[in-house]
């Protein structure tokens, strides 16, 4: 990452408080590494920029890949980072627990003013999560890593590659065709889930369940316990999906009904319902990407 932040600022009081930051944007030639990522070949020959520092490098800094970055209520992106290296979206400065990842490499001095307002901005409002520790640690990659890595399955040498990232039934399916392939995960994304490949689950959608990480879900698998038409593959879905392992349905609604306002869904926690504790500051969940 260079000297920018990416696209127009978010609606946060980084950009607040204490103090205002009013950035002069830009437009900078999308870099071509943004292509090869999902969604990439659809970004405009330009994209908006803001200047956080004048270094004059186009590296030195780094971004974290966006995807899963806020799949957890620990974690939020504060902004983009305009980069050559990773995609479109990735990360240049964002906040996991009590930790503020700062993205860029000038210091103060290079820094512009909005930059400068920005990054003591940033000092503040990290100072709010002190003992408040990071939930997750990564467990998995987040499931549009599935489509990523299709796309350019063909292009690693390494013959274990596919059949060690990719489950059997849908490299058959795709017959050696990449696109395809990219296509089964995007297509199924909802269902995506890792168990040492990346899976889809087809036993939820027999249930009549169209996501694997919506607290809804959750609840129709406990509900679903009660009928003996499908209360096995509720249990097994919901040994896959969370860490909790009660005999009883009884067990399960209890558990659910004390802690339905902390759960949340986390692809990198390792595609697992978990609860957060009491008295953490829990961030509503980002729209999810199409």
């Amino acid at each position: 990452m260079g000297d920018a932040a990416q696209g127009e600022p978010r609606q946060h009081e980084v950009f607040s408080k204490p103090f205002k930051v009013q950035p002069a944007f830009e437009f900078w030639k999308t870099p071509s590494n943004y292509r090869e990522y999902p969604g990439g070949k659809d970004l405009p020959d330009k994209t908006k920029v803001w200047r956080v520092q004048n270094t004059g490098k186009n590296v030195g800094g780094v971004v974290s890949h966006c995807f899963g970055y806020e799949d957890s209520p620990d974690a939020e992106v504060l902004t983009a980072g305009f980069n050559d290296g990773k995609e479109s979206g990735a990360v240049g400065v964002g906040r996991h627990g009590n930790f503020l990842q700062w993205g860029f490499s000038g210091p103060p001095s290079r820094m512009t003013e909005p930059g400068k307002r920005f990054f003591l901005n940033c000092i503040c409002y990290i100072h709010k999560f002190d003992g408040k520790p990071p939930l997750i640690r990564v467990q998995a990659s987040d499931r549009l890593r599935a489509v990523e890595l299709a796309l350019v399955s063909n292009r690693i040498k390494n013959p274990k590659f596919r059949t060690d990232m990719f489950a059997a039934d849908l490299l058959d399916k795709s017959k050696g065709d990449a696109a395809l392939l990219a296509k089964f995960y995007q297509d199924n994304l909802e269902l995506v889930y890792r168990d040492k490949k990346y899976c889809i689950d087809l036993e939820l959608p027999a249930m009549g369940l169209q996501s694997n990480r919506k607290v809804e879900t959750l609840k129709r698998l406990i509900e679903l316990l009660d009928d003996p038409r499908h209360a096995a593959d509720a249990r097994e879905a919901l040994r896959r999906y969370t860490r909790e392992s009660f005999e009883t349905p009884q067990e399960w609604r209890a558990w659910f009904e004390k802690s339905r306002d902390r759960i949340y869904f986390t692809d990198v926690g390792g595609y697992k319902f978990l609860v957060a504790p009491q008295g953490y500051p829990v961030r509503p969940p980002p729209p999810r990407q199409p």
